[in-house]
């Protein structure tokens, strides 16, 4: 028997109706945001249609829905989708993000066996629009993505909503303080809280979730699929270069921290003088920037999209195209995974997953469990600026046993963590539609 939905709270519907308020009074400004982005990121130009609800393809039979906000939600996601396309065959499946990365990542692991579109803002009409449009019988929100219209309107509609791998840091938690009485309300209507940690089910508790409602499943990043191919890709690296290098890999760097690469990279030079850089900016808009910064400092450039492979005398190699980074962290003796800008950090599991020693820099508040996990386990150097990240690179690509200590406990604590996706798997699956008995 389904689980009866949670009727409407005292006070629900003014804070609703205050909510919805500001949001259409600041509605004009989400046309000067995604212009603004424009200017940077062209594909913020295209298909505004759906960042309002409107859709011009049909309707449509039932999906589920899962929503995952950008590039790292999207890999996080990727073994449960693919999980669940392998078991749910004939189910329609609709994924949504927000930015166009993920928009792109979504295309590349799935292709046309998921429709795909863009979560629209949270405004009451364009809400309803979408979800009468997709008509979702389960909805799947991974990991912070609390928006209450669209909470309030799954409820209303009689969806059932999961958040999975839900992580909450302490600094979100005391943004999210003036909501805290509209969050708690929406929460409150959702199935399940499946929260990465204790301390993210405390969180939740904390804004409003109810203690029964939120279980604790552990990390999906733990069960990330190693990539097929991977000592072939590995094999055809080494073969490009013609000769045994040392190699580290600068990944997921924000602006403001290209400088700072380059200053790794001159001083790791000026010690190794034929150490390759593998730089793998977060943005898709920054490829080209970091390709100019990197020839203006006169060294040799080459990028994935122009020659697939690093030319025996390239001094720096641009990994710029998406999907392939764990392959080229694969590549690399050292990987520093870019936090020395206050954006929360990036996924540290990856790297450690194929096989490679992890540097990174102190802001890891989006990722506090994880990094602290592999520092516990001696998986993880963490440097607290510049000067001690480059320390701890330089020492690693010195000293090929604490590499490989580094990695083995590595890949062990990856191992160790793995068992979330079948956690899930059995929370969600009351709700899952049935697979359709005409297909194979």
């Amino acid at each position: 028997m389904p689980t009866p939905f949670p009727p409407k709270e005292p006070g629900e519907r003014l804070v609703r109706w205050l909510y919805s308020l500001a949001l259409y009074l600041l509605s004009p400004f989400t046309l000067y945001h995604l212009i603004s982005r424009g200017f940077r990121v062209r594909e913020y130009f295209r298909r505004w249609d759906e960042r309002y609800g409107a859709y011009s393809t049909e309707q449509g039979r039932p999906c589920v829905w899962l929503h995952a906000v950008s590039v790292g939600e999207v890999n996080a996601a990727a073994p449960l989708v693919n999980a669940l396309l392998r078991q749910g065959k004939g189910t329609r499946w609709v994924v949504t993000t927000i930015t166009p990365t993920g928009s792109q990542r979504v295309r590349a692991l799935w292709g046309g066996r998921v429709d795909h579109v863009y979560l629209p803002y949270d405004l009451p009409g364009s809400v309803d629009r979408f979800l009468q449009h997709f008509r979702p019988t389960l909805a799947l929100i991974m990991e912070t993505e609390l928006w209450p219209n669209m909470l309030f309107g799954c409820r209303d509609h009689g969806i059932p909503v999961y958040v999975l791998n839900a992580r909450l840091s302490a600094r979100s938690l005391r943004g999210y303080r003036l909501l805290r009485p509209l969050l708690g309300r929406a929460l409150r209507t959702v199935r399940c809280v499946a929260a990465q940690s204790d301390a993210d089910a405390r969180r939740f508790q904390v804004l409003g979730a109810r203690p029964d409602q939120v279980r604790v499943l552990g990390n999906l990043k733990y069960d990330v699929e190693v990539p097929d191919g991977l000592e072939a890709l590995r094999a055809a690296f080494e073969d490009a270069l013609g000769r045994k290098r040392p190699v580290w890999i600068a990944a997921s760097t924000h602006e403001g921290e290209e400088e700072d690469v380059l200053a790794l990279h001159r001083r790791l030079r000026a010690r190794w003088p034929d150490l390759l850089l593998l730089w793998a900016p977060r943005h898709p808009e920054r490829f080209g920037r970091v390709r100019a910064a990197a020839e203006a400092a006169g060294w040799q450039v080459g990028t994935r999209s122009a020659g697939g492979w690093p030319a025996a005398g390239d001094d720096v190699f641009v990994v710029d195209t998406l999907g392939e980074l764990m392959a080229f962290y694969a590549c690399a003796d050292v990987a520093f995974v870019g936090s020395l800008q206050p954006v929360g950090g990036h996924n540290l599991l990856e790297p450690a997953a194929v096989g490679t020693a992890v540097v990174t820099g102190p802001h890891l508040h989006n990722f506090a469990e994880i990094s602290r996990r592999l520092d516990e386990a001696g998986a993880l150097r963490v440097g607290r600026d510049l000067q001690e990240v480059g320390d701890a690179l330089e020492a690693l690509l010195g000293d090929a046993p604490l590499r490989q200590a580094m990695v083995e406990a590595g890949r062990a604590l990856v191992d160790q963590g793995r068992g979330a996706l079948r956690n899930t798997l059995e929370l969600i699956a009351p709700d899952l539609p049935a697979p359709d008995p005409v297909e194979d």
